[in-house]
């Protein structure tokens, strides 16, 4: 049975959808009698989910009012800038800075966090590769703190455990949309004297006690890529309330040219890279950020909908939100597959079934504190060169994420576009899983 705990979380939200026409109690016998898609019967869903990404004439004309200016990059147009101080009034941020993408943004608040070889950094190992990659560059050791399985972020109490003295900057992650225990992370940081960096990517508009996600660390970091719940393509950016780090931040995505010069200077301020936003993705952003607070309201609507259906039946345990998530952004809808529930039938067999079913799904992340190139980096020659041989030796058993490697075994992705339709499109998503699980026997034999 489920936790009692995981429906107390929705309850809110699970009343709203009831007055928007959600059934109180899940009855889609009439759905579920056929035999599954692949065992010969006809799949629950035949239509396609909504297209992503949305648009129309808004887009359009951002892209035309932008092309006929022949300002195309940021030092000419002004379209960058409007963008920034829309998303930063949007956040509740005091200065946001646009960058070419996530990744960008994550590595510019990194140097702007004076992050160096012989550092370490905390963050978790059920994350996007970007996450790491950033750190690695900087020959900076990553720390990686196991995964809290019931809500798929990192787990804050294991936090403090993980700290040296060489510890520089805690990296947690707002996974899917939902946030980090921020509470314990944010009085990890202030005890400890470590600065907090929020990889909010996939978190636009999610909060924290009614905080925009991104806020409450010294940096939060976005990402508007092609997947994103805000999207141009490419693109990210960073918000702070701290002018000093806004300014290190520009210098660096700026080729070390400072946000404010008087007049054309050839001289530079330090270390840096071009990283900067061209003026297209800020007319396209202004233009995706007249829909996103809608699109935010539905999603919410409709994985309170489904979250409050799979909680009346056994075998996909959806993430639950710690209690000071006051608004999940959900990017991703997450659960855990219950393979016991379904008569043995294997993760990878229940997610061909759904598929066949019209019910698009993965698996999500693999373990990424076990990916091979991480210890060949650390065996080479730079690594090798910064960090006691005993050091990098231990690295992989103090490392170690047991309870991670479980997660991503269990782990199942419904992503967010899915969630912009209607009640019916999250009652089809519990009517093939309930199929699937009726015949769980005869999927798994036929597997075998």
């Amino acid at each position: 049975m489920k936790s009692p705990l995981d429906r107390r979380q929705f309850l809110g939200v699970a009343a709203a959808a009831a007055g928007s026409g959600v059934p109180s109690s899940v009855n889609l016998q009439g759905r579920t009698n056929g035999r599954p898609a692949l065992l010969g019967g006809q799949p629950v869903r035949s239509q396609a989910f909504p297209s992503w990404p949305d648009f129309a004439s808004p887009e359009e004309k951002a892209l035309l009012r932008t092309l006929k200016s022949g300002k195309w990059f940021r030092g000419e147009g002004k379209e960058v800038e409007v963008f920034e101080r829309a998303y930063a009034e949007a956040t509740g941020a005091r200065f946001c800075l646009a960058t070419a993408n996530g990744t960008s943004a994550l590595l510019t608040s990194l140097h702007a966090l004076d992050l160096q070889p012989g550092d370490e950094v905390i963050l978790p190992p059920y994350t996007f590769v970007a996450t790491l990659n950033v750190v690695l560059l900087n020959y900076a050791l990553p720390i990686f703190v196991d995964t809290d399985p019931d809500t798929f972020q990192i787990d804050a109490k294991k936090v403090d455990s993980a700290i040296t003295s060489r510890t520089k900057v805690l990296l947690p992650v707002h996974i899917g949309g939902s946030a980090a225990d921020m509470d314990t992370l944010m009085a990890i940081s202030r005890n400890r004297g470590i600065p907090l960096l929020e990889d909010a990517c996939q978190a636009h508009f999610g909060e924290w006690k009614g905080r925009k996600l991104g806020t409450l660390g010294v940096l939060g970091c976005f990402s508007f890529q092609a997947s994103k719940n805000l999207n141009s393509g490419e693109g990210g950016a960073i918000l702070t309330a701290r002018e000093d780090l806004l300014e290190k931040c520009y210098a660096f995505h700026n080729n070390s040219r400072g946000r404010k010069p008087a007049s054309f200077d050839a001289r530079y301020i330090g270390l840096g890279a071009n990283l900067r936003m061209t003026e297209f993705q800020g007319a396209l952003l202004q233009a995706q950020m007249q829909r996103l607070e809608e699109q935010s309201r539905i999603r919410e609507r409709n994985a309170a909908a489904l979250t409050r259906m799979l909680d009346e039946i056994d075998g996909l345990v959806p993430a639950r939100m710690y209690p000071g998530c006051t608004r999940n952004a959900y990017h991703l809808f997450m659960a855990r597959y219950k393979k016991e529930a379904f008569s043995g039938l294997p993760r990878g067999g229940f997610l061909k079934a759904l598929r066949a079913e019209g019910i698009p799904c993965s698996g999500g992340y693999a373990p990424l504190n076990k990916e091979p190139y991480i210890k060949q980096l650390l065996s080479g020659r730079g690594y090798r060169q910064i960090y006691p041989a005993r050091l990098l030796d231990q690295w992989e058993e103090r490392t170690a994420c047991p309870v991670n490697d479980k997660l991503c075994e269990e782990g199942v992705w419904f992503t967010q576009n899915m969630f912009l339709g209607t009640n019916e499109d999250m009652e089809q998503i519990v009517a093939a899983v309930q199929k699937i699980r009726r015949y769980a026997e005869d999927l798994k034999a036929s597997n075998s």
